[in-house]
């Protein structure tokens, strides 16, 4: 009997041969894939990895044996056997034709083109260009759209690869890009002439193989060659996007991805692109200065510091600590020892939380970032998070895609890029009864006292956790800085236990789970930040803290800190951090210093410093092992970086159990909180291109049509607004994407800053 030959191919795989390289390709891949894997070079321009295949720019043209004619390597399936050259003479001459047909149009203004250098255009008329055109008549001009402060258009160098319609569509998933007209008419742009509303759209320069989409920011700044690329990170939210700073002479120009498939696979935020343009503000603060009355003057680092322990020896136990939730793990865990050494335990990061019964504190996600795109059933509870983490949001569409089930809970009918399979749009103060409701239909065990208020669309929620077999429970901003926010996390766990699925607590920061593990929180009877502000101290200690705008209520931070000494870390000398400060101590921002934050999946990264430290600003932690050692403390004994980490000792400290009291039934309109997507810190606040995007709405009062018909209001009158504790007076906005008996007022803008949290709102003037 005669040896039969074996098949050694796994039964999803196929044999191939590419240049004469036999390979092994999955079923179903195409053989741009196969070859891409094996490390052969094939041309392309509209075909994107993470982008659907479109096939239109014919560049990728393969000869296939047994092939009539020439095939689009990114559209062709692998099959068994496929023999396939990119090399041959047929594949050669298809290619060079396809290129000389793309540069026919084509502008040739590399030496004027943002994109010089770094154009894939360019680089492949190099290797498949002629040297001389044959084309001799006018070459078509197409008018340039205005798509915002953030993305610049020159359309006559398009080559309508279709990569940013693409991203629009697929990725952000606004549609806000397309093509127009047929033949050589044909143009990409806008179908109403508005400019790209979507968080991502500065992910279409990314993937733009020439300079049809450049950085309207970065715009004729800069050649590529001319700079520096350093490793960071975002810090704007608690995803930490992976990044490149691209720096010239120290001044950071421009912010691109860094792949990370874990985080933010190949794409980045445009809150996250755009931010460094803050770094360069007019009120940076480069030099140590000191109040003299009402007046103020520079110092040098000796005097200023000397005065600074001074005033911190001098609180000593009644000194109050509150950190921005954006600070290092290295500047936090070194504040913790400061706080030790002075013998206070008032030391706090949670800024903006209204409830601290028990004792929450930012905890790693039970369902990690990248697994959320494969999740079959998500409850967002009182969360915006295409606004809140922009990239997680991305992640969710990309679940919404493949069918599963999105529900939410919020005060607000926010704009997701997803459809729900449900939702329910109630007032803040309903937002536990409604949570508990679900939690009842799927049989949880409810904390003593929490009382449900449910309709049917919670058995539904409810059916669709308990069925689906990789389920998430995300809690957002509005649920995590909720005034009974110790309910609303108590019943989420309890429905998290009650159907299998998977909680995750968006952090309010983009370092909060850091700086709660390296000991930024009360310690013994120290009080938290919200007692710290409501029973005042004698003394504060602000790092990184903008007062008016940080805080939950900006105006009772405002009152405690005018009558007590402060001393201010800061990188900016802004006009009401003047009023209040004692002495301020110029601090880097992140792209400025070495420094590790840890991200919500709890995993530390690291960045490099960026961008050249302005005037006499010093990286924070060099500031606070100095303040140490003058102030004569133990665990400021080490001479660089690599000494403070190697005496690190993080632990993740452990929620209580505690609740709040129940709220009370007042009248008037409850104020719906959220943080405007490019005004959540003071470097944001700064970005000139991102202030002028028109996602940032300015300060205003948005109301049901039925609230505002019933006070006499309409869209675009003005209305005076008090709660008891401020006022303000901001346009009216009439969306019936707002819950009854509520307003949506944004908070971090001069009008609101005055105003309480959770007050209860009454129209006092129109």
């Amino acid at each position: 009997m005669s040896a039969q030959p074996s098949n050694n191919t796994a039964p999803d795989m196929v044999n191939i041969e590419i240049n004469g390289v036999p390979m092994q390709a999955p079923k179903g891949s195409m053989i741009i894939q196969a070859a891409d894997k094996a490390g052969i070079p094939i041309p392309r321009f509209c075909y994107h990895e993470k982008l659907p295949i479109a096939a239109n720019c014919r560049m990728c043209l393969v000869d296939v044996e047994k092939m009539p004619k020439p095939a689009p390597a990114c559209a062709t399936p692998v099959m068994e056997g496929m023999k396939v050259y990119t090399q041959s003479r047929r594949a050669l001459d298809s290619q060079r034709n396809v290129m000389e047909f793309l540069l026919i149009n084509h502008p040739l203004d590399c030496p004027i083109c943002d994109q010089g250098g770094e154009c894939e255009l360019q680089d492949l008329s190099m290797g498949y260009g002629r040297s001389v055109s044959r084309y001799a008549d006018r070459k078509r001009v197409v008018p340039d759209e205005d798509l915002g402060p953030l993305v610049a258009t020159e359309m006559t160098r398009c080559i309508q690869c279709t990569r940013c319609i693409r991203v629009t569509s697929e990725i952000a998933g606004t549609h806000e890009l397309g093509g127009m007209y047929r033949g050589e008419f044909l143009q990409i742009g806008t179908y109403d002439g508005k400019p790209l509303m979507t968080e991502l759209s500065g992910n279409v320069i990314d993937v733009c193989p020439v300079g049809a989409l450049t950085n309207k920011v970065f715009r004729f700044r800069a050649r590529a060659w001319e700079m520096l690329a350093h490793e960071s990170i975002g810090y704007h939210d608690a995803l930490g996007s992976n990044l490149f700073l691209h720096s010239r002479r120290g001044e950071v120009l421009r912010t691109v991805p860094r792949d990370n498939e874990a985080v933010n696979e190949c794409w980045l935020s445009d809150r996250d692109r755009y931010s460094h343009q803050g770094l360069a503000a007019a009120d940076r603060a480069t030099r140590p200065l000191l109040r003299e009355g009402d007046t103020w003057r520079e110092a040098g680092w000796d005097e200023a510091l000397a005065f600074a322990a001074g005033l911190l020896k001098e609180a000593g136990a009644d000194l109050g600590m509150l950190v921005h939730p954006a600070t290092s793990n290295e500047e936090g865990a070194l504040l913790a020892r400061l706080a030790a050494g002075l013998g206070t335990g008032h030391l706090d990061h949670r800024l903006r939380a209204l409830d601290f019964a028990d004792q929450a504190f930012a905890e790693p996600f039970q369902m990690p970032a990248a697994e959320l795109e494969n999740a079959d059933a998500v409850l967002l509870v009182g969360c915006n998070l295409r606004h809140e983490v922009p990239l997680l949001h991305q992640r969710l569409h990309k679940a919404g895609k493949r069918g599963a089930r999105i529900f939410a809970l919020n005060p607000v009918d926010f704009e997701f890029t997803f459809g729900l399979a449900g939702k329910r749009i109630v007032a803040p103060s309903r937002l536990p009864g409604a949570l508990a409701a679900v939690a009842e239909a799927a049989g949880a065990t409810l904390p003593a006292g929490v009382s449900s208020d449910g309709d049917d669309s919670a058995r539904i929620m409810a059916e669709a956790l308990a069925r689906a077999g990789h389920a998430a429970i995300v809690l957002g901003e509005i649920a995590e800085n909720h005034a009974q926010a110790s309910w609303l996390r108590a019943v989420a766990r309890a429905l998290a236990q009650a159907t299998g699925a998977r909680l995750d607590r968006v952090p309010q920061g983009a370092n909060a789970l850091g700086l709660a593990r390296h000991g930024v929180r009360p310690a013994g009877q120290g009080r938290d930040a919200g007692a710290m502000l409501a029973r005042p101290l004698p003394a504060y200690l602000l790092y990184g803290i903008e007062p008016q705008y940080d805080f939950a209520h900006g105006a009772q931070a405002m009152k405690a800190l005018a009558g007590a000494k402060v001393v201010a870390f800061s990188a900016y000398a802004s006009e009401d951090l003047r009023k209040l400060a004692r002495v301020i101590l110029p601090i880097g921002l992140l792209p400025e210093i070495e420094a590790t934050l840890t991200n919500l999946d709890g995993n530390d990264q690291s960045t490099r410093a960026g961008g050249r430290l302005p005037g006499e600003s010093r990286a924070g932690w060099r500031v606070l092992r100095a303040l140490g050692g003058q102030l004569g403390l133990a665990g400021f004994e080490f001479t660089d970086l690599a000494g403070l980490r190697a005496g690190l000792r993080p632990e993740a400290p452990a929620s209580g159990q505690g609740l709040a009291a129940p709220g009370k039934a007042e009248p008037g309109l409850e104020r719906i909180v959220t943080t405007p997507i490019y005004r959540g810190d003071a470097v944001l606040r700064r970005a000139t291109a991102l202030n002028a995007h028109p996602l940032t709405r300015g300060a205003r009062i948005v109301l049901h049509p039925e609230e505002a018909l019933a006070r006499g209001l309409s869209e675009g009158a003005m209305a005076k607004i008090g709660d008891g504790t401020g006022s303000a007076t901001l346009p009216v906005s009439v969306d019936a994407r707002v819950a009854r008996g509520a307003a949506w007022i944004e908070s971090c803008y001069e009008a609101t800053a005055p105003m309480s949290p959770v007050a209860r709102l009454a129209v006092v003037g129109a």
